[in-house]
């Protein structure tokens, strides 16, 4: 076994793993790459869901508005997005989107 092996997430301390540091924190403890980490769930053989979605960001000068303008295509480039990764996170961009819209609508009260 290589002692320079990275660890996989399930190997990292308990209080480090995306989806517990997200229960026991809250989901404005964590970066933007342990969400969309969260939203693919893994990563590939050479890098963590982390490491994979923080190279994801970094192609986009860890712009989520630049992140918002990409497809699937775009996100099956990278090795371990498949077609089912790249559509989590086309979805989860696209609830931001319309959770963004609907706090710009004014309702005008009349009275």
């Amino acid at each position: 076994m290589d002692k320079y092996r990275k660890l996989n997430l399930k190997q990292w301390a308990v209080e480090d793993r995306p989806r517990e540091k997200m229960l026991a924190h809250g989901s404005r403890a964590l970066t933007d790459a342990e969400l969309i980490a969260i939203l693919i769930g893994s990563g590939n053989p050479e890098e963590t869901a982390v490491e994979l979605s923080r190279r994801i960001l970094n192609s986009v000068d860890n712009n989520l508005n630049n992140l918002g303008t990409k497809n699937s295509d775009y996100f099956t480039r990278f090795k371990g997005i498949g077609e089912a990764k790249a559509i989590n996170i086309l979805a989860a961009i696209e609830l931001g989107r319309r959770r963004k819209e609907s706090e710009n609508t004014v309702k005008m009260k009349i009275t």
